[in-house]
């Protein structure tokens, strides 16, 4: 392993993969390894195992663990102050509130409830967006609730990827990906 890109969870990992799919690029040969985290706070243990190694470190963390990482990183000798800015300059790319977010502003609602109804769940989310919690909030914010509210839907991600237009990649997802 020549690049570790650390991600939060399963759905960075499947959307990291998927864009590197898509640009007919093959991780694995090329040396890099998506690491999920397990959710944002491992940063720290895999910034200890990792760095000495001389593994090339990359990241993509959502902008409420974007200050964790940030002091994380400064504890680990890379940098002191780390802003958004900085951060990136080192590698590590945060997505404004998650990639799920970032993913429904690239692709638009309605492309996104395309490709719920092509799954055949658009009852699924039509059930939801009646749900009190959620029938009052716009169609973005019901939309990213469906996917975070199940584990079975991370399958979409990967979905969502490949019904981007070219050049429409969420910026953080393509940057991160560039840097590998």
């Amino acid at each position: 392993m020549r690049t570790a890109i650390l991600v939060e969870g399963l759905t960075d990992v499947l959307a990291v993969e998927a864009l590197a799919r898509r640009s007919e690029r093959d991780l694995e040969s090329e040396g890099v390894a998506v690491v999920s985290l397990g959710g944002g706070g491992g940063l720290a243990a895999q910034l200890a195992l990792l760095r000495p190694t001389g593994v090339e470190l990359l990241g993509l963390c959502d902008v409420d663990h974007e200050r964790r990482w940030a002091r994380r990183l400064e504890r680990a000798g890379l940098g002191s102050d780390l802003d958004r800015e900085a951060m990136e300059a080192l590698g590590f790319f945060v997505c404004d509130r998650d990639l799920e977010d970032e993913l429904i502003r690239a692709l638009g609602v309605e492309a996104v409830e395309r490709v719920i109804a092509e799954q055949g769940d658009l009852h699924s989310f039509q059930t939801l967006t009646k749900q009190p919690s959620h029938r009052d909030g716009s169609r973005h914010d019901q939309l990213r609730r469906f996917f975070t509210s199940q584990s079975g839907r991370k399958r979409y991600i990967p979905l969502l990827v490949e019904a981007l237009e070219p050049g429409k990649e969420p910026r953080p997802l393509r940057e991160v990906l560039a840097r590998a």
